[in-house]
């Protein structure tokens, strides 16, 4: 049995992610009270559907989310195959979103109002984060690319494979807080300064070019390959099922760009499910 838990702060995507899992072929429950989990679990075992697909979505709203550990550990991994995923997004564009459509957060009251109730969301959910196989942040993603990632991350994710990411990012528009690793390239020569290149991509043949003729570029490539080569088996071998490399550069136009292509290119050769995004050239598209 397949079940996928669903959790995150309000705002963050929790429906368009569970109607993709519906799309999907999965049964799909909202707003599970976390006290039912167990019993729902155990009633789908005893009608034999040890082949079904589950995904259930646990929000604030739930009682005795403290408990969820303890229920999560009496969980047979032997007939169960489960997943936590947890979204979250920012907490300025969680207000905006809130405010755009003008709908009321679970938590808000008259004492306490939508910035105070998104953070007090988070500490409630903790013990859920804390659990997350796989936190997708969901700031800078539109609906649509965050069901493509749900697609692509979890649905057709090969069970016997870790799911790799490389993405791309600038830290002057923020570190993503989805990452398993984070490196900086700032170091490196940057075609920003090229004025022919400054307006190119790493997509771009002519950029990839400049970066290749850099010794200290081809020098951080092979000892990036070298160490994640050496440690993403061990982080398998320890079921972990998804890992996200991040790749900085100032801006995340030109040099991570270049880089997480060129990473990903190396990986494939070795693990079936890899993915490169490039999270400033992504966020540009959907103005």
């Amino acid at each position: 049995m397949k079940l996928i838990i669903i959790s995150g702060r309000s705002g963050s995507g929790k429906s368009t992610a569970v109607r993709a899992l519906e799309d999907s072929g999965y049964n799909c429950i909202d707003n599970l009270p976390i006290s039912l989990l167990e019993a729902l679990i155990i009633e789908y075992l005893k009608e034999g559907s040890t082949d079904s697909k589950l995904a259930v979505c646990i929000d604030a709203r739930s009682r005795s989310l403290e408990k969820f550990p303890d229920i999560l550990m009496g969980l047979d991994s032997k007939l169960i195959e489960r997943q936590i995923i947890y979204l979250d997004a920012l907490g300025p564009s969680l207000v905006k979103r809130f405010s755009e459509t003008r709908r009321k957060h679970p938590l808000t009251t008259a004492d306490i109002d939508l910035r105070q109730a998104i953070d007090m969301e988070a500490r409630i959910l903790g013990s859920i984060a804390d659990l997350a196989n796989l936190i997708i942040d969901t700031t800078h993603l539109s609906a649509k690319q965050l069901s493509d990632q749900i697609k692509e991350r979890i649905i057709t994710r090969e069970e016997s494979s870790i799911s790799l990411v490389f993405r791309s990012f600038g830290f002057k528009h923020g570190v993503p807080v989805d990452t398993d690793f984070v490196f900086d390239l700032r170091c490196l020569p940057n075609p920003h300064w090229e004025p022919k290149l400054r307006p190119l991509t790493g997509l771009n043949q002519e950029v990839q070019n400049y970066l290749n003729e850099q010794p200290m570029v081809l020098e951080m490539f092979d000892e990036l390959s070298g160490l994640l080569k050496r440690w993403i088996p061990r982080f398998e071998a320890n079921e972990r099922i998804y890992m996200t490399i991040g790749i900085g550069c100032t801006g995340g136009q030109h040099r991570s760009v270049f880089m997480a292509e060129k990473l990903a290119h190396y990986f494939r050769e070795h693990f079936e499910n890899v993915l490169v995004r490039h999270r400033e050239l992504e966020r540009l598209k959907i103005k």
